[in-house]
């Protein structure tokens, strides 16, 4: 007996939606996590079966399994058999080790954009610009959330400008650790102010196509954040984020 083939559309393939759904419901499931773990929705040490944590986010438990193991390669979570998924917490020393890969990742993305075109650079040291402005708003109004979102939107576009797909796998997966740990602390840090101001130093050599000086600049910004964010951790005993 003949099997039933698949229904096909009218190039000759079969029906995108079957092609396409699993993967995109992978997505969606990967997607709705990782922000619920960035945000804290899922806090460090939650542990649930794949099957709650498929009802907290509507959606089915296969998606959120595949999800779990894209994830767990991140760093963000461990599969426990039999036990369910495992939000992982951050410990200060995680951080230090994450500030080692952004320090030099950071660094050499500022000479990458800065040895652009002139219009590619132009352009980059704009799109650099207008998260500054946005971080200096926000923090002129107090906002910050604000701040931390255009801080971060600031770091991703310098990589992305790099044009480096590895670096930007890379960083994202590192960010994607430290996000929560770093929004956590940002009212107890006190160099909002400096890191505007050593973002407009990035741009300004990004802009004049300076890239000894981009480097410094990002690195040394890099490295400042760092000096002030592990010592608060200490001070205020927070030993898991």
């Amino acid at each position: 007996m003949a099997r039933a083939q698949p229904s096909k559309g009218q190039d000759g393939q079969a029906g995108a939606d079957e092609g396409q759904r699993p993967a995109s419901l992978v997505d969606a499931a990967y997607a709705a996590m990782r922000a619920a773990i960035r945000d804290a929705s899922f806090t460090p040490g939650y542990q649930a079966s794949e099957q709650e944590i498929a009802l907290r986010l509507g959606m089915s438990r296969t998606p959120v399994h595949e999800a779990a193991i894209r994830l767990q390669e991140d760093g963000l979570v461990r599969v426990l058999p039999r036990k369910g998924i495992l939000i992982l917490a951050l410990a200060p020393d995680d951080m230090r080790e994450i500030y080692d890969v952004v320090i030099a990742m950071d660094g050499r993305a500022a000479e990458l954009v800065a040895a652009l075109p002139d219009d590619a650079r132009h352009a980059a040291a704009q799109v650099l610009d207008g998260h500054t402005d946005a971080m200096a708003d926000a923090h002129a109004s107090g906002d910050l959330l604000g701040w931390g979102q255009a801080d971060g939107a600031f770091h991703a576009a310098l990589i992305e400008q790099a044009r480096n797909g590895r670096m930007s796998r890379i960083v994202q997966a590192i960010n994607d650790q430290s996000h929560r740990a770093r929004m956590l602390t940002l009212n107890l840090r006190r160099g909002l102010d400096a890191s505007i101001a050593e973002h407009r130093r990035i741009a300004g050599a990004v802009r004049a196509g300076d890239a000894a000086e981009a480097l410094d600049a990002a690195r040394q910004h890099r490295i400042r954040a760092r000096n002030e964010l592990l010592p608060l951790l200490s001070s205020y005993g927070l030993k898991h984020l």
